[in-house]
């Protein structure tokens, strides 16, 4: 099994998804706060009335959610981070996901 893994899968083509592309520069919407829970061990995303559990993966994508980097530049960052390459898809399917969630912009 490999270290790099989301829960969250799609079936989709990845090269361009609604307004989210490889240059695209996303950031947590203005409410959004990552914390990391050091009792637990355990990445949150808090919002308004809601709070997320975030895997491991899922956290370290949204740090790098800071809207200075692009999707391409976030993609190879955890492609060193996790010895891998071609995670571009995952990168994306997950960055549309949190998108519809309306965790980022």
């Amino acid at each position: 099994m490999t270290p790099f893994k989301l829960l969250i899968r799609s079936s989709q083509d990845t090269t361009m998804l609604g307004d989210l592309t490889a240059d695209s520069k996303p950031t947590l919407v203005r409410k959004a706060r990552l914390r990391y829970e050091e009792v637990r061990k355990t990445d949150f995303l808090l919002l308004p009335e809601r709070v997320v559990k975030l895997n491991p993966t899922g956290a370290a994508i949204l740090r790098l959610c800071d809207g200075t980097k692009t999707v391409r530049e976030i993609t190879k960052a955890l492609e060193a981070q996790y010895g891998q390459a071609e995670l571009e898809q995952e990168v994306f399917e997950f960055l549309r996901t949190v998108a519809e969630q309306g965790w980022i912009e």
